[in-house]
C-alpha cells in the first residue's frame, strides 16, 4: 500500500512570538477480531510521540529526525501487538524543525516550509489498513509551548488523563484537518535514534536570591526530569546553562543578544533554555520535556520552596544518538586522560542524529565542525549510518550551481556567509572516513553526483590566478575573541579544494568510476599548480601568510613535494619557536599540525604543545577544571563551552601515541600498521579500535629503561609493527610483520 496517503494537522495556526499554539494530541480507535501483529508507518513534519493503547512506543527523543522538510521528510516504521477488540492509536506532535521559533538568527522564521506541524500514519494488520485522515480526533495537549532551541512549557492543569487509552471519550474533540503533502522526499530514517544514555543527580544545590542552582558536575546534553509535590498553579522554571559568572548564569553568554532588536531579544531572553512547569497540585507530579533538549551543566530553578529544593527534584537525563562505541584511548597521564574524556563528552553532547556545533546556543549542523571531527569520531564510535543519513541531507541542500550551505539542515541561510571549501569539505570528508574506517561504499555511490557538481562549482569561483578565496577560513584562531586570523583565506581555501578533489578522486577509484576520478585529479592538479605558482616562496619554502596553519596545511595536504617537505618543516618549526612552542592557529591548522610534527619525528614537541598547562593550550582548559572542549582558545570562556571541532587530538592519541594506523592507504580495509610513538613525557598509552574484522589493540608502557608493547589483531589482518621516536625491537630490528604478541622495545 502506498504511503503516505494523507498528512493531517490540528490547526492552521502555528506558534509565534505573539501567540503560542499548544502541541496537539491525536487519537484513532479501531477494532480487530483477534489479537494480532501490526505494522505502523509514521512520517512527521515536526517531532512526534507515538502511543498504542496508552503505551509510548516512540523510538527515542526528537523523532523522526531533524531535517528540512522541503528536502527530506522522515518516516519511522514499527511493529506492534494489538489486542482483540478495541485498540487506539495516539500521537502527540511538537513543532520540531517545521516551526523553529528559536532559529530566527539563521532565518528559520522565514523558511518557506514553516507551518503548523503535521504527520501521516498508516497501520496495517492483515486486510485492515488505517490511514491518517480527517477522522482522527484532535485536541490541545498540556504542552502549551515547545521549541527545538528554546524549551518547553507544560501546564499540568490542562493535562487530559487517559487521552491515549481505548475507553477515553473523545466526542468533544475536533476532527483533524487535511494538510498539504510536504515537498520533500519521504524516506525511512536509518540514523540511530536519540536515547537516554545515563541519569545524573546533582552534585550540589546552592541557594540564590531568586531560586536554587543545581550543579550536575558534567556538561552534557539532554533534559531534566522534574519530580515535585507542588501546589496548584505553582510555576516552576528551569533555566539551563553551562557556565557561571559570579555564581549565576548569564543568558547573554549562552545566546545571541540582539541589542537593537526590540522584537526578538526580549522574547529570547525570557524563553531561551527555559522549561516551565505549572503544577496541578495533585500528589507527586513528574514531568519530562518531550520536544526540546538543552546543553548544560547547571540549572537555575525558580518558583520552588526550600523544602522542595532537594536532590530528588531534578534528574539529568543525558541523551545523544545511540551510537555503538568502537574505539578508545587510555593513559595514566591525567591531562591526556582528561582531554580524551572531554572530547568524548563534547562529541556525544553534539551528536543528535548528526554532529552539531554546540548543544546549547545553536544546535546547527555546521559542516566544518563535522568534517574536522569526522575521523576522531569514527575512531570512538560507529557513526557511519548516521553520517550516511546526514550526507543525504547535505546533497539535497546543494543548490543548482553546486554550492553548499554552511549549515544543514537550513531553510536557505548559509549560502552567502558561513560556507566555502573549508566548510564544504564535509561533502568529501564524511564519505571518505566512512569508507576508510567502516568500508561504506554506499555513501560514496550516493554522493558521487554531488561530488562532480561541487567540483564544477569550485572552478566557477576561481580568481584570476586560478585560486579560491570565499567563505570562512582558519576559524577561531587562538587568542582574543574574533581576533585576527593569520592564515590568508586564499591559502586555506585553495588547499582545502586540493584535498577535497584528492579525496573525491580516491573515492571514485573505490567505486570504479575512472573518468570521474581522472576529472577530480585534474581539478586537484590545477589548484595545486596554481598554489605553487603564486603562494609559496621557494627560496625559503614559506607559504604565503608565514604562520603555523599555512605551513602545516601545505605539508599535510602535499602541496609541497616529498623532497621539499624537510625544508618546509624547518620553517614550520621556526613559526612554532616564535610562539614559544604554543599553538598559534585556528581549527584548520590545529586539525593537522600535530600529525605533521609526528610525521617528521617531533611527537615530543606536539605533545608539549597539547598538554602544557599555560595559555594557549589544551592543557590550559584542563587546568581550569572544565569537562568539555571550548569553541575558542581564549583565557576566559567567551562562547560555547561544548564544541568538538578541536577534538582531533584524540585521533592523534590513537594513531600516533598508541600507534594504531588503520587502513593507511585508504584502499585496504584488512590492513593496520602499529607505529607507536614512544614520547619522553608519557609513561604509557593504550588504544583499541573495533574494525569490521575484529578488535585491534595496541598498548605500551615504560619500565626499567625498556618499553613493553602489546599488540592484538584479528587473524589474517596484514600490516607491520614499527616503533617510532628512535625506538626499535630488542633484537635491533625496526620493523616486524603484523602479529599479535608482546614485544620489548629499546631506545636506539
Amino acid at each position: 500500500m502506498k504511503f503516505p496517503k494523507c498528512f493531517i494537522k490540528a490547526t492552521n495556526q502555528f506558534t509565534t512570538n505573539e501567540k503560542f499554539v499548544a502541541a496537539p494530541y491525536y487519537r484513532k480507535v479501531f477494532t480487530i477480531d483477534t489479537a494480532a501483529e501490526a505494522q505502523i508507518k509514521i512520517a512527521a513534519c515536526g517531532f512526534y510521540k507515538l502511543f498504542i493503547n496508552g503505551e509510548d512506543i516512540t523510538k527515542g527523543a526528537l523523532a523522526p529526525y531533524i531535517s528540512n522538510p522541503d528536502d527530506i521528510v522522515y518516516e519511522d516504521d514499527y511493529t506492534v501487538n494489538l489486542n482483540k477488540g478495541k485498540n487506539v492509536i495516539g500521537v502527540m506532535l511538537g513543532n520540531g524543525f517545521v516551526n523553529n521559533l528559536g532559529g530566527h538568527i539563521w532565518d528559520f522564521d522565514k523558511a518557506v516550509f514553516r507551518s503548523a506541524p503535521h504527520f501521516a500514519l498508516q497501520l496495517t494488520c492483515g486486510d485492515l489498513c488505517i490511514e491518517s485522515d480527517s477522522s482522527f480526533k484532535t485536541a490541545p495537549s498540556a504542552i502549551t509551548f515547545d521549541d527545538y532551541r528554546f524549551g518547553e512549557h507544560y501546564n499540568a492543569n490542562l493535562a487530559i488523563d487517559g487521552w491515549n487509552t481505548v475507553d477515553f471519550d473523545d466526542s468533544a474533540w475536533d476532527n483533524a484537518l487535511v494538510a498539504a503533502t510536504p515537498r520533500g522526499e519521504i524516506r525511512v530514517c536509518e540514523a540511530e535514534p536519540i536515547k537516554i544514555q545515563k541519569e545524573l543527580k546533582p552534585v550540589s544545590i546552592t541557594k540564590l536570591d531568586d531560586g536554587y542552582l543545581y550543579d550536575f558536575g558534567q556538561n552534557c546534553a539532554g533534559v531534566c526530569r522534574l519530580t515535585v509535590k507542588g501546589e496548584k498553579d505553582q510555576r516552576i522554571e528551569l533555566r539551563h546553562g553551562e557556565l557561571l559568572i559570579d555564581g549565576k548564569m548569564d543568558i547573554e553568554y549562552i545566546w545571541f543578544p540582539r541589542n537593537n532588536d526590540g522584537k526578538n531579544w526580549p522574547f529570547d531572553k525570557q524563553y531561551v533554555h527555559n522549561d516551565i512547569y505549572t503544577c496541578c497540585g495533585e500528589g507527586v507530579e513528574t514531568y519530562t520535556p518531550s520536544f526540546t533538549y538543552h546543553g548544560f551543566q547547571y540549572v537555575t530553578v525558580t518558583g520552588i520552596t526550600e523544602q522542595q529544593a532537594t536532590p530528588e527534584l531534578l534528574t539529568y537525563l543525558v541523551m545523544n544518538s545511540d551510537l555503538k562505541m568502537c574505539g578508545g584511548f587510555t593513559t595514566s597521564d591525567k591531562t591526556l586522560a582528561a582531554l580524551q574524556d572531554m572530547t568524548l563528552r563534547s562529541d556525544l553532547a553534539n551528536f543528535y542524529y548528526f554532529p552539531t556545533d554546540c548543544p546549547q546556543r545553536e544546535k546547527n549542523g555546521w559542516t566544518a565542525d563535522a568534517a574536522l571531527s569526522a575521523e576522531q569520531m569514527l575512531l570512538k564510535f560507529d557513526s557511519s549510518t548516521s553520517n550516511r543519513e546526514w550526507i543525504r541531507n547535505i546533497c539535497k541542500a546543494q543548490d543548482t550551481k553546486g554550492a553548499l550551505p554552511g549549515i544543514v539542515p537550513t531553510g536557505g541561510w548559509g549560502f552567502s556567509w558561513g560556507n566555502g571549501p573549508a566548510w564544504d569539505c564535509a561533502l568529501a570528508y564524511l564519505p571518505y572516513f566512512n569508507y576508510k574506517y567502516r568500508g561504506d561504499k554506499q555513501i560514496i555511490l550516493e554522493s558521487t553526483p554531488a561530488f562532480i557538481k561541487y567540483l564544477h562549482y569550485l572552478t566557477t569561483r576561481n580568481n584570476e590566478n586560478g585560486l579560491l578565496s570565499f567563505g570562512l577560513g582558519d576559524w577561531c584562531h587562538v587568542g582574543e575573541r574574533y581576533g585576527k586570523i593569520k592564515a590568508p583565506l586564499v591559502v586555506t581555501d585553495t588547499i582545502m579544494a586540493i584535498d577535497i578533489a584528492d579525496k573525491m578522486a580516491a573515492m571514485f577509484d573505490i567505486v570504479n568510476q575512472k573518468a570521474q576520478a581522472d576529472f577530480a585529479r585534474t581539478i586537484a592538479k590545477q589548484y595545486r599548480d596554481a598554489f605553487r605558482a603564486h603562494l609559496i616562496d621557494f627560496n625559503t619554502m614559506t607559504v604565503e601568510g608565514a604562520c603555523q596553519t599555512c605551513q602545516a596545511m601545505a605539508i599535510f595536504y602535499n602541496v609541497f613535494t616529498e623532497d621539499e617537505k624537510p625544508a618546509a618543516m624547518t620553517r614550520l618549526l621556526d613559526f612554532i619557536k616564535s610562539s614559544d612552542e604554543h599553538i598559534d592557529c585556528g581549527v584548520l591548522g590545529a586539525r593537522v599540525i600535530f600529525h605533521v610534527l609526528s610525521q617528521f619525528g617531533y611527537s615530543d614537541l606536539a605533545l608539549k604543545m597539547i598538554a602544557r598547562p599555560d595559555f594557549p593550550s589544551y592543557g590550559y582548559i584542563v587546568e581550569l577544571g572544565l569537562n568539555t572542549l571550548w569553541e575558542r582558545f581564549t583565557k576566559e570562556p567567551v562562547d560555547s563551552m561544548n564544541h568538538h571541532f578541536w577534538g582531533d587530538i584524540t585521533a592523534w592519541f590513537v594513531k600516533v601515541l598508541a600507534g594504531i594506523d588503520y587502513n593507511p592507504s585508504f584502499d585496504d580495509l584488512n590492513r593496520v600498521d602499529i607505529k607507536p610513538h614512544i614520547v619522553n613525557d608519557l609513561n604509557d598509552a593504550a588504544a583499541y579500535y573495533d574494525s569490521n574484522f575484529g578488535r585491534i589493540e595496541a598498548s605500551w608502557a615504560k619500565s626499567d629503561g625498556k618499553v613493553t608493547l602489546n599488540v592484538t589483531v584479528p587473524d589474517g589482518m596484514t600490516g607491520v609493527i614499527s616503533p617510532q621516536n628512535n625506538y626499535r625491537f630488542a633484537d635491533g630490528s625496526i620493523e616486524k610483520p603484523l602479529a599479535s604478541g608482546e614485544y620489548t622495545l629499546i631506545n636506539a
